[in-house]
């Protein structure tokens, strides 16, 4: 390859990039990382009363749904559940006026108080935003509001009951260079795997449709040893670069796994994360990266393990860099960054882990509460933002000693994870939509 064609390669990405910078395409953010690009965010607002305080805007959305809004340019998706039982997407622009709305199928309701069955967030490429719902519907939409294909994963391959997904699916699609990407991780019907050493896990697996067609690019089993409802795991993939290959990361059934993002087949695996076959170790909080590391909460919040990525076969002896218990969340992932990553748990404790030693910098109580900490953390500069399921907001400086410097009261139940876009921060509660800004 020349060095023009190198250059022209480079000034690409540069302008790719940049590009992607000032959207939020999925749960992850622009880089799939939590983490927001530099900006002028505020640290807290007021939403009700006669004076508030940063709020720019705020709607009633007209179902109830728990996934985290994607944004493009002008463009906000968010995902619900009509009251008559359908699954729906809406459109507005970054004024939160509503432009269209499209419904796909019919709903499978939530079992959580908190939960629906629109908690996979969606994601979009700039060109169509593709969702998923917990009924299995998967569709593709285009800017415009229309449907470009629709599928169902239940009806492709195998419907789900209450033996073999006993809560609310999670996991969000995500995007690969030639499709959409779905790890679907479920139980082996009532009845099957009691035997020991347990083996529960039955017609799991990960899917790559194409981005433009819907058609099968792939389906790959991931049928693993995991004991009863730990093979259930409701986490979304990382997409990820490994010696110059893209792949597919997944957290759940006891294992992380690594993918080829071209045809599905594992390239390494780690594990197990669950020594003892503890049953009832469903995985709901999902992986995050940093710099060629895998950070892995597990055990219900009992464990972070750091995996170096690379390799092949079983790397659990020689890629495991260290565990640290007691810092993890049932569900909230954490986010890492510039050597360091932070992890919260449940009842609100927020830690600092050192990547190079695995040594804990600091643990602080962000604020001690009944209410549980479910939302995943987003880290812009040196600011953590971190929803308790209750609705308060907390904004924790991290740039030296951590304190709390911001708190901020929704008043409805809040399990997405914050949107921080261009010194604005959007937040999806239960029934609504806020967006703050400066």
């Amino acid at each position: 390859m020349t060095t023009r064609l190198l250059t022209c390669l480079s000034v690409l990405m540069f302008f790719s990039t940049s590009i992607m910078a000032e959207n939020w395409p999925s749960w992850r953010g622009p880089l799939g990382t939590s983490i927001a690009q530099p900006g002028d965010y505020p640290t807290q607002w007021t939403t009700t009363g006669d004076n508030t305080k940063n709020l720019k805007w705020k709607v009633q959305v007209p179902g109830k749904g728990s996934s985290t809004p994607a944004v493009w340019g002008d463009n906000i998706f968010v995902t619900y559940n009509l009251p008559d039982g359908k699954n729906s997407l809406m459109s507005l622009n970054r004024e939160g006026e509503k432009r269209w709305s499209v419904e796909f199928g019919a709903a499978t309701p939530g079992k959580y108080g908190i939960a629906s069955g629109a908690n996979p967030s969606p994601i979009t490429d700039g060109e169509n935003v593709y969702v998923f719902y917990k009924s299995g519907d998967l569709a593709a939409v285009d800017f415009k509001g229309d449907i470009v294909w629709q599928a169902n994963i239940q009806t492709l391959f195998g419907e789900d009951t209450s033996d073999t997904i006993w809560w609310d699916m999670g996991t969000s699609p995500v995007l690969t260079q030639s499709g959409i990407a779905i790890a679907y991780q479920r139980s082996a019907a009532k009845g099957e795997g009691d035997e020991q050493p347990p083996v529960y896990s039955d017609n799991s697996f990960v899917v790559s449709f194409d981005k433009k067609t819907g058609k099968v690019n792939w389906k790959q089993d991931r049928n693993l040893k995991a004991p009863r409802e730990s093979a259930q795991s409701y986490t979304t993939p990382l997409v990820v670069e490994e010696d110059g290959n893209e792949t597919i990361v997944v957290l759940g059934a006891d294992f992380v796994t690594s993918h080829d993002a071209q045809t599905g087949k594992e390239v390494w695996r780690f594990g197990t994360l669950n020594p003892n076959h503890e049953a009832y170790w469903r995985s709901i909080a999902s992986a995050t990266y940093s710099d060629g590391v895998v950070f892995a909460p597990y055990a219900r919040g009992g464990s972070l393990t750091a995996i170096k990525v690379g390799g092949s076969g079983d790397v659990t002896d020689s890629h495991m860099l260290w565990q640290v218990n007691g810092i993890s969340s049932d569900c909230a992932t954490p986010v890492a960054n510039n050597g360091k990553v932070y992890s919260g748990t449940d009842r609100g404790q927020l830690a600092c882990v050192d990547v190079e030693s695995g040594e804990i910098d600091w643990q602080i109580d962000v604020e001690k509460s009944g209410k549980r900490y479910k939302s995943s953390l987003t880290l812009a500069g040196n600011l953590i933002y971190w929803p308790r399921e209750d609705g308060t907001v907390f904004v924790v400086d991290v740039s030296g000693e951590p304190k709390v410097v911001g708190k901020s009261i929704m008043e409805e139940s809040v399990v997405a994870s914050p949107v921080l876009v261009d010194g604005l921060v959007i937040i999806r509660t239960l029934d609504g939509l806020y967006c703050m800004g400066k």
